[in-house]
């Protein structure tokens, strides 16, 4: 998936439209809820808290819920805090390393303009080097 895949690029604008109407101050769950309002609006399959295993060794250890996923192609995890921090970065990178997923964009609506990273894994590279993109501030 490229980095200017029209999917990704129309989960953003239905971002900015959330963050443009409702502002920053409010809890995690109106904006996710308002976004796969949104998402759903413009025609796509949203999947609220999709859950997520993590496996080793062939075992499961573990379960995680990301806030939406689109079209089965893309994650979202989102935010309401002052500032993303590397923690946020590593838990969309740990989401990705857990699911066959490629794009996780991660969205904070905390602050007075939104704040979006698309992390893209490349699962070409031995290590699965993940690709970061900012795509608001």
């Amino acid at each position: 998936m490229l980095e200017d895949d029209p999917l990704t690029s129309q989960i953003i604008g239905c971002a900015y439209k959330v963050a443009n109407e409702l502002g920053s101050g409010f809890l995690e769950k109106v904006y996710e809820n308002a976004l796969a309002h949104e998402l759903r609006k413009a025609g796509l399959n949203v999947a609220q808290q999709h859950g997520v295993q993590v496996h080793y060794d062939g075992v499961k250890v573990g379960d995680y819920v990301a806030d939406l996923l689109v079209n089965e192609q893309i994650l979202i995890e989102l935010k309401a805090c002052k500032d993303l921090d590397d923690i946020h970065l590593a838990q969309c990178l740990n989401y990705l390393k857990a699911t066959d997923l490629k794009v996780c964009l991660l969205m904070n609506f905390g602050r007075p303009k939104i704040q979006i990273r698309r992390l893209m894994m490349d699962r070409s590279i031995k290590n699965m080097e993940p690709v970061m993109n900012d795509d608001g501030q």
